[in-house]
């Protein structure tokens, strides 16, 4: 979905496909066909943005085979769909039945996230519409925060500064510019939007800058202006945002706050809690954590890293964190100049919300989709911009 901002410039709207599961490249076709289509028919648009996931096995089939990748574009085409950005975080197993630690693997300081990263570049290049030079992909924010010492984050450094380099050399044979961005996720080396200039400024390129997922934001209790102020003055570039919503919990402390927390604590995903203390940021690595004993203090509210659908809160005494998603997009698309042009809904947590609010059919999951893409929708046309065809 396209929307003109008030400035002129052409604001794209996408959901991320790592709700779907997906390993190959023939995982992604039945994707389109089964889920991304039926999302663009019920939405009666002519044209759906997708923020496009793909797999280890995928993007090296895509990128060794030019006729490969001349067939998924033609897919997306045939289908009504369009990619500008690729979310590059998760490198494979993201369906698996356990995902946890696995999803930080490899990290930046590892050759195989480099050449993965310079294979989806290389891929989104050639699926950019014909109209659109600029495409971005979210990454790994470095490492998850246990492996890493100073010599794995100067490879770390050393393998962004070739993947800028090489996204240079890119553009200078395709005439499209590929920007990546760190995304900022509790537990990681880079957890909140100020971890990441530092790292940023040493590397020094524009090419590589700031995912800013909402979800994460609200995690870690920043506050969406403060945050998008920091990242301005040191000249860190927001290459994308996640349009997403963590679970709040008011009164932790509560018997009743702590079963419906517990509803949501399940075993394929990692759901860092977070909650402010008087010395700062308290937290755990899992929610099941927090909820056992006195692992985290119960005086404030709590905040779980869950993906929650955007059009429907969580039943009472929960909430999610959906006002500081829109108090984000207002900073981020809503002044004289958007702050970025590619903007994804990233719920991939439908199945693994309590057994009673999981889509059964896939019918529903088409519904929960639309839904939300719907609610970002009216959200950028409140802030004043005009939805194209």
């Amino acid at each position: 979905m396209r929307f003109r901002h008030p400035d002129g410039s052409v604001v794209h709207l996408a959901y991320c496909t790592n709700v779907h599961p997906a390993e190959t490249l023939d995982g992604v076709l039945a994707q389109l066909r089964d889920h991304c289509e039926p999302v663009r028919r019920r939405l009666g648009r002519d044209r759906l943005g997708i923020g496009l996931w793909l797999a280890r096995d995928a993007a090296h089939a895509l990128v060794t085979d030019p006729s490969a990748l001349r067939g998924l574009r033609a897919e997306l085409d045939r289908r009504g769909l369009e990619v500008v950005t690729l979310n590059g975080f998760p490198y494979e197993g993201f369906g698996a039945e356990e995902v946890k630690y696995r999803v930080y693997q490899p990290d930046w300081a590892d050759p195989e996230r480099l050449d993965h990263t310079t294979s989806l570049a290389r891929v989104l290049a050639g699926l950019l519409p014909d109209d659109v030079t600029e495409g971005s992909i979210s990454t790994l924010p470095l490492a998850w925060r246990t492996a890493y010492d100073d010599a794995r984050a100067e490879k770390a450094r050393a393998a962004l500064l070739t993947l800028a380099e090489r996204l240079d050399a890119l553009e200078e044979l395709t005439g499209r510019s590929i920007r990546v961005g760190l995304e900022p996720e509790p537990g990681c080396v880079v957890e909140t939007t100020r971890d990441a200039i530092t790292p940023l400024t040493a590397i020094g390129h524009d090419r590589v800058g700031v995912c800013v997922d909402t979800c994460h934001l609200a995690t870690s209790f920043e506050d969406p202006h403060t945050a998008l102020d920091t990242l301005g003055v040191a000249r860190v570039r927001v290459v994308k945002a996640q349009l997403s919503a963590a679970l709040h919990a008011e009164h932790p402390r509560l018997p009743e706050v702590r079963a419906a927390l517990a509803a949501f604590a399940e075993p394929r995903f990692l759901h860092q809690t977070r909650t402010t203390t008087p010395a700062g940021l308290a937290g755990t690595d899992d929610l099941d954590e927090a909820l056992t004993g006195d692992a985290l203090p119960d005086t404030a509210p709590w905040r779980a890293h869950f993906h929650v659908p955007l059009h429907a809160d969580p039943a009472a005494p929960l909430t999610s964190t959906l006002p500081v998603l829109k108090s984000a997009l207002a900073r981020l698309v809503g002044g004289p100049h958007p702050l970025t042009r590619h903007l994804e809904v990233e719920t991939y947590t439908w199945q693994a919300l309590p057994p009673e609010l999981r889509p059964r059919v896939r019918a529903q999951l088409t519904d929960g989709i639309a839904a939300e893409l719907t609610l970002a929708r009216e959200l950028l046309t409140d802030l004043g911009l005009k939805e194209l065809p």
